[in-house]
């Protein structure tokens, strides 16, 4: 069958309700026999699924049961990263960018500890353990070269609140100093406790390779959950800004309670503890927004929380605002390492809930952020490696007496944007709090609690902003509008019960619809498309891959669907990368002289001296997934022809891909932006997508389409875009079509009706 083009109006034809009709454009008809399964199948050879079932669990069983030299080399090296990256380091390009990483984020981890010690309700000074020992353990084991490893103000509030739970504020009123450093001594006990069993489900967890489970927490899940905790965060920190002794409430709806307990002591507020609050926080949000706005032009972020830190700490000690306003200071710091301890047996049975939670939550954002990273910077990260990294790093660092970590996203984001390459900046960033707890801490005693606390606000600006996707979610999908504020309205200890729930029941989703996805091909020259493994005579069209998904596809099934579909054909971002790191270097040769333009092409007019693609990329990797432009350039780039010496890309024997979503019946928010990100990444490439079947009128709603993806890519069958594709590409081989005529079979009636078309290759499709 081929795509014909009619050039005359054919003679009227009846429809099945008697109406007259008149094929007008492209048309084609089908001719073939009726056909029930098992007629199909045995006259095209479908091949025995018992043989290929066979064939597939002997291989897995051979993998899982073989042992070999190669195979012990590759547990090892993945349990143990370092071993792979560490001996490619390159020192000379890359160790002066870690060093200056590594300042700059270990003075952030400084005050982050010491801020997030805060929502933990225990001293200032233990948050720098856990900005220390766990940066150690994941240098080791961590799979991520970008993240940066330590406090993270969510879990903080989580094992504050297990804090509070086992060991509540002195309601006798007895506040002298021995009551406040016993209570102070067990509630870190608490926190220390509760990290180390977290970090030893993480660990079975990662042993066990449930590394998966991050797939089950959708992106609104995850959205409303960090909102909600950074609210919660902002009415906890409140008794620090106004210096109000408000006590923990550790029970339904206790945010109100605590706002209760603020709002009736609010004539007791500390004045200057309160200016001193709203000063710090608004040249943090200014200044925060500066360097968001103009990061093109800054070489670094202005580290704005060191300088107010430091700033604040020089007026509370020369204008002694603790005598003459008595404000709430550090005043004592722990200057030395306290000695590993075991964790308490009898912490251990009561927060059991907590230490699971705290683990997957932990677990969740970290891999969030180091995925955003891989993909930005193009290397793999494994979960299940992740899962065991963190778990020792919080095993490690309970049994030194700190608190859970994860990974802030402002801490990871000066880690990476000032130049970071790998994990050796993460090493630096621990010796910069190392001498802070060792030498320098007692600089920070005169520091105001109240400064902290608005250093802690002003990170979750992120999180905060985050409502402003309410209103677009409810646009484009009420479900997970009701998720994210369903989140947003459980109080603090909901959240473990409402994550356990969301995990049970996306667990059931995923085993009910687990995704399906095959690789399709015309069979029998007709219009109908299997399974290319099922069947010896098929076609498939060259340079045409048709990609089948047969199940819903959502937020948990999302990243499956795209790398099974990447594994089509090839990995369209790289394929970009490389196009435009090659672009680069074009223009380059072009502006030294090295390369001349002729007739023939480019030709090269002396020796290409190698240059790494680091330098080449000058920091800006953004700008390579954008699609590729030629303006400038005197020639237009044939990437299937030879390139210049130096200058490679990957081959791309692919020129259209149609994804056969017919058999899905159902697409989610989460899920869209994914496919809409994948699809765009193909397109720059210059690989055509079309879609049989979909959700048209959902995608125009959401606004799917922009000028890259459009409506036009919609067919109704896979057969109607595979004529199309054949058409374009014979309009295109040779514009002259011929006439001819062709006798259209219609069960009961016949018509003759002029066409235009070419001739078929012998490997088409039948007429």
């Amino acid at each position: 069958l081929r795509p014909e083009r009619s050039t005359h109006k054919s003679p009227s034809l009846p429809d099945i309700s008697g109406e007259m009709v008149e094929p007008v454009g492209n048309h084609y008809v089908v001719a073939r026999p009726v056909y029930s399964e098992n007629l199909f199948n045995e006259e095209h050879e479908k091949l025995l699924q018992l043989s290929r079932a066979v064939h597939r669990q002997s291989s897995v069983l051979l993998c899982l049961y073989s042992c070999s030299p190669q195979r012990v080399k590759k547990i090892a090296l993945g349990l143990f990263p370092i071993v792979s990256w560490l001996p490619a380091y390159r020192f000379r390009e890359w160790i002066l960018s870690d060093i200056v990483s590594g300042i700059n984020t270990g003075l952030v981890a400084v005050l982050q500890g010491l801020a997030f010690a805060l929502l933990v309700n225990v001293p200032p000074g233990y948050g720098l353990y856990a900005a220390f020992f766990p940066v150690l353990v994941y240098f080791i084991f961590g799979t991520s070269r970008h993240i940066s490893v330590g406090p993270f103000p969510v879990l903080s509030l989580m094992v504050g609140g297990a804090v509070v739970r086992l060991v509540p504020d002195d309601s006798a009123g007895n506040g002298t100093s021995t009551n406040i450093s016993a209570i102070n001594e067990e509630r870190v006990m608490v926190a220390a406790s509760v990290t180390f069993l977290s970090g030893v489900f993480q660990l079975l967890l990662g042993i066990l390779q449930f590394g998966f489970i991050v797939i089950y927490l959708s992106q609104s899940l995850i959205s409303g959950f960090t909102t909600a905790a950074a609210i919660h965060v902002v009415v906890s920190q409140l008794k620090f800004m106004l210096q109000l002794p408000v006590p923990g409430f550790n029970k339904p709806f206790g945010i109100i309670y605590t706002l209760e307990s603020v709002f009736t002591q609010i004539t007791k507020t500390n004045i200057a503890d309160l200016v001193t609050s709203l000063v710090v926080l608004l040249i943090v949000f200014v200044v925060k927004e500066m360097n968001d706005r103009y990061k093109a032009k800054l070489p670094t972020p202005i580290p704005i929380e060191l300088l107010v830190t430091v700033l604040a700490a020089l007026f509370s000690y020369f204008i002694n605002f603790e005598e003459k306003f008595n404000v709430a200071v550090l005043s004592f710091l722990s200057f030395r390492f306290q000695a590993p301890v075991a964790p308490d047996v009898g912490v251990l049975q009561k927060c059991i809930g907590d230490s699971i939670s705290i683990a997957i939550v932990g677990f969740a954002v970290a891999f969030s952020v180091a995925k955003v990273y891989s993909i930005k910077h193009d290397y793999p990260v494994d979960g299940n490696q992740e899962l065991i990294a963190f778990g020792l790093s919080n095993i490690v660092g309970g049994s030194f007496k700190g608190f859970a970590s994860s990974t802030a996203l402002s801490r990871s984001g000066v880690q990476e944007s000032t130049g970071g390459k790998t994990q050796i900046a993460g090493i630096i960033s621990a010796v910069i709090v190392l001498i802070v707890i060792l030498a320098i801490g007692f600089l920070l005693a005169p520091l105001q609690k109240s400064v902290l606390a608005s250093l802690a606000l002003g990170n979750l600006k992120g999180m905060l902003m985050q409502f402003k996707e309410v209103g677009i979610l409810w646009r484009k999908d009420k479900y997970d509008c009701v998720t994210l504020w369903k989140s947003n309205l459980l109080c603090k200890l909901a959240y473990r019960l409402y994550f356990f729930l969301n995990l049970t029941n996306n667990c059931v989703c995923v085993f009910v619809h687990s995704p399906s996805c095959t690789v399709l091909a015309n069979v029998g020259r007709s219009n109908i498309y299997r399974n290319r493994k099922d069947y010896t005579d098929i076609y498939e069209p060259e340079g045409v891959k048709i990609f089948r998904c047969s199940s819903p596809i959502f937020f948990a099934n999302i990243e499956f669907f795209r790398e099974k579909l990447i594994t089509v054909g090839f990995n369209p971002l790289r394929v970009l990368r490389k196009r435009n790191k090659a672009l680069r270097k074009i223009r380059k040769m072009l502006k030294k002289g090295e390369l001349q333009v002729t007739p023939k092409g480019l030709i090269c007019m002396a020796n290409y001296t190698h240059e790494s693609d680091e330098e080449l990329d000058n920091n800006r990797i953004e700008e390579l997934d954008q699609p590729t432009n030629m303006t400038d350039l005197p020639i237009q780039i044939n990437w299937g022809a030879d390139l210049p010496p130096g200058i490679t890309v990957p081959q791309v024997n692919i020129h259209s891909i149609i994804l056969d979503f017919s058999s899905v019946s159902f697409l989610d928010f989460s899920a869209m932006r994914v496919l809409q990100k994948t699809l765009k990444e193909f397109v720059r490439i210059n690989i055509d997508i079309y879609i049989a079947g979909g959700f048209l009128d959902k995608l125009e709603r959401c606004a799917f389409f922009d000028e890259e993806i459009k409506p036009s890519m919609f067919f109704l069958t896979i057969h109607d875009a595979v004529l199309h594709i054949l058409l374009k590409k014979d309009i295109a081989s040779s514009p002259k079509l011929k006439l001819a005529e062709v006798t259209l079979q219609f069960s009961s009636f016949a018509t003759l009706v002029p066409l235009h078309y070419s001739q078929a290759p012998s490997s088409a499709l039948h007429s």
